[in-house]
């Protein structure tokens, strides 16, 4: 991730997970190891899971309670400090569908209609239903609710932020500036993570390496990605592996340059680099794993995280919508 220093001295950040499957390495790396150094940093960090969000693509009540309480936990043990961002139910912010409710009546068919997630599931011919094609006004009320000003995302997400801007003037324009625009922030250093199939891993891909598996399923997982059919002797090409970029995750620039030299040389069998993600893994998320386990003897603990977490995210939300319902000449009570 790109230094600090190079962003504003003091930020309201905002990001969100659907809590609709287990955290992955992809979640890590892509997203979780920024939010804490956002936090790090001394920044207004405010960290949510999506469990409206994930009502699109997860319909069982009691494994969708279980998996948010699960992220919940999860968060908690890879480092994000409860007492320095955040961390809540997008369901325990109830000003959330309301603000979604009223900016839904000043966005555009056709700007929905253009997004990426309807796009691509009706050109698919799968059938999409409301929650699909209003995904991106949840996401915006999300987003302006604790009036944000940056956004992490990577590049594949950043119209998520542009959909956001464009519905948050769209409101401005008919009621006045109430609302923030926030921007995306695209760390350049933050690579999309391939899954165990070689595309973006993903949970609906079901190509992932889960963050807290048992140890059997994390080593099976990381022994299932695929390869090629090259022998131990022959040279290699670490840039069209599947594994040196799941590798190159744990490794500073010198470990990098070694494999790299390993791949090319020749003599380098598949499944010693596997053995070699798999060490690396363990060592790395070994302490977040121990904390992971203590946590499930915690539920109270997380519990008041989260509690408090919304408490804080109401403080911002409250007086907004306050002012979104004069504005829009809906009586406060």
């Amino acid at each position: 991730m790109q230094a600090m220093s190079n962003t504003p001295a003091k930020m309201t950040i905002v990001s969100g997970i659907q809590p609709s499957g287990n955290l992955h390495l992809g979640n890590y790396f892509g997203a979780v190891q920024q939010f804490i150094q956002f936090t790090e940093a001394d920044q207004d960090c405010y960290y949510f899971l999506a469990n409206y969000h994930a009502l699109t693509s997860l319909r069982d009540g009691p494994r969708l309670h279980a998996l948010t309480r699960g992220t919940a936990a999860d968060y908690i043990a890879l480092g994000l400090n409860p007492d320095r961002c955040s961390i809540y139910l997008q369901s325990d912010i109830p000003e959330v569908c309301e603000l979604q409710w009223i900016l839904t009546t000043v966005t555009p068919m056709g700007l929905l209609e253009r997004c990426h997630a309807y796009k691509d599931k009706a050109q698919q011919g799968i059938p999409s239903d409301h929650g699909l094609f209003a995904y991106p006004v949840l996401m915006a009320a999300d987003i302006l609710i604790v009036s944000a000003n940056r956004v992490p995302v990577g590049q594949d997400q950043k119209q998520h932020v542009e959909v956001t801007r464009d519905i948050a003037q769209y409101f401005n324009n008919t009621y006045g500036d109430l609302l923030t625009l926030p921007e995306p922030y695209i760390p350049q250093s933050v690579a999309t993570v391939p899954g165990r199939d070689g595309r973006k891993m993903s949970k609906s891909y079901n190509n992932t390496i889960e963050l807290f598996a048992g140890e059997t399923e994390v080593r099976q997982q990381i022994y299932s990605i695929v390869t090629d059919s090259a022998s131990v002797a022959e040279p290699k090409d670490p840039d069209k592996s599947n594994l040196y970029p799941i590798l190159k995750l744990f490794c500073n620039l010198e470990e990098q340059a070694y494999w790299q030299d390993r791949f090319r040389s020749g003599g380098l069998g598949y499944r010693e680099v596997k053995q070699a993600i798999f060490e690396r893994f363990m060592e790395k998320f070994g302490p977040a794993r121990a904390r992971r386990k203590e946590l499930e003897s915690q539920p109270e603990y997380v519990d008041a995280v989260l509690k408090r977490g919304a408490e804080q995210a109401r403080k911002l939300s409250l007086p907004l919508v306050r002012k979104v319902r004069e504005a829009a000449g809906i009586p406060n009570l």
